[in-house]
């Protein structure tokens, strides 16, 4: 009986334990598990905010160089590329288109166009003295702002309104010698055409024109021989190397918060770094574009300058396409937090902070956000843990861990 009883104790026990290690083995099975979340980190780094846009390049002052009188045109020499030197290099030759053009109606059209061309130089001289007088205003009225920025009257704002309205005067008096220059070099080339054109010395080799400007060939218009009429177009030159600029075709809604003086970076111009430029100038008026789509758009003209070096784009030429980032708002140390972790709650911005290997939600005040990084003004501090991509069966007080 005692053999008996032990049996079915030993039996008991057994069970027992069979008992406890399956309810052990369905516990750990079903007990939950920690849900793998991706994480970002609240951290103070540089931010910035940008306006993207496909741009192109173009040449500020190009010069259309054209015949100042009917004539011949004899075959040009010169390609798109080639380096000219103002007043020095013949970039054409023309010839008479007949002897009539030699009686006296030829004379007082050659004569006619020197006294254009010698008005023409007049009325560049009073705009260099236009220039130079709105230069004076500005300089003076920087230098009283600078006055009031000291003791505190003025704002920044109104103060670097007035440096770029000085530099902006620098500029225009820069345009306006430079516009002198031209003219003068139209007026020697007007003479020089005029004397050999009506010697008669024309008749085998042609009267030279003279390039006006000092630059580059940009394009031909008219390579072949043929008999032109005054003021026909021959061909463009410009300054690719110091006179290049971009144009870069804004939405309006975009373009209002564009300000001339802001920074720009300039890529996938085909060099390895991209390129530094600013603001020059928003356009006023803007004009109506359809989009690849057939979509309707109005688009503002917004002209960026470089700030880089030419030596740093030697081969970037007229009518490139690059890709424009105007920088809008920057801050060399802003709270951010990854774009991806904020989610909508009602009318507030909330994320999902990690404390203690638990998921916490919290209401979080936003700033600027650029689509990668979100600026915190408040709720964050640096260093915090946020899930990013939360999905939306996450929940508060959730057991989770990092994904690997």
């Amino acid at each position: 009986m005692m053999k008996g009883w032990l049996r079915l104790r030993s039996r008991t026990w057994l069970t027992a334990i069979a008992g406890g290690a399956l309810a052990i083995v369905l516990l750990l099975a079903f007990w939950p598990r920690p849900e793998a979340v991706d994480l970002g980190e609240v951290s103070l780094k540089a931010m910035s905010v940008s306006i993207d846009e496909q741009a192109r390049t173009r040449v500020h002052d190009p010069y259309l160089v054209s015949l100042p009188m009917s004539g011949r045109l004899l075959r040009l020499e010169a390609d798109p590329g080639d380096s000219v030197i103002a007043g020095e290099t013949v970039i054409a030759r023309v010839a008479p288109a007949s002897p009539g053009l030699l009686d006296a109606r030829s004379r007082e059209q050659a004569a006619a166009s020197i006294r254009g061309a010698q008005a023409a130089v007049n009325l560049a001289r009073a705009e260099v003295r236009a220039a130079g007088a709105r230069l004076d205003a500005a300089r003076a009225d920087l230098r009283r702002s600078e006055a009031l920025a000291g003791k505190g009257l003025i704002s920044e704002a109104t103060l670097e309104r007035s440096a770029e309205e000085a530099r902006s005067a620098e500029a225009g008096l820069s345009a306006a010698e430079a516009g002198v220059r031209l003219r003068d070099a139209e007026l020697s080339s007007a003479q020089a055409f005029a004397k050999s054109f009506l010697d008669g010395r024309s008749a085998d080799k042609g009267a030279p024109l003279i390039a006006p400007v000092s630059g580059q060939v940009l394009r031909i218009i008219q390579d072949s021989e043929a008999v032109m009429s005054a003021g026909s177009p021959i061909l463009e030159i410009g300054d690719v190397a110091g006179d290049l600029e971009i144009i870069c075709e804004l939405l309006s809604a975009d373009a209002v918060q564009v300000r001339p003086g802001m920074r720009v970076v300039i890529e996938e111009w085909g060099g390895e770094a991209p390129l530094e430029g600013r603001v020059a100038r928003v356009e006023p008026s803007g004009f109506t574009k359809f989009s690849a789509l057939g979509v309707e758009e109005q688009r503002v003209n917004v002209i960026i300058s470089f700030t880089s070096p030419a030596s740093e784009r030697p081969t970037l030429g007229a009518g490139f396409r690059v890709e424009a980032k105007i920088v809008v708002w920057e801050d060399e140390a802003a709270l951010t937090a990854p774009s991806a972790a904020l989610f909508r709650v009602q009318d507030r911005w909330s994320v999902f902070v990690v404390e203690g290997g638990r998921a916490r939600e919290k209401t979080v005040e936003v700033g600027r956000n650029n689509g990668i990084d979100a600026e915190i003004l408040g709720g964050l501090k640096e260093g915090e843990r946020v899930i990013v991509h939360p999905a939306d069966t996450m929940k508060a007080g959730r057991s989770v861990t990092a994904r690997r």
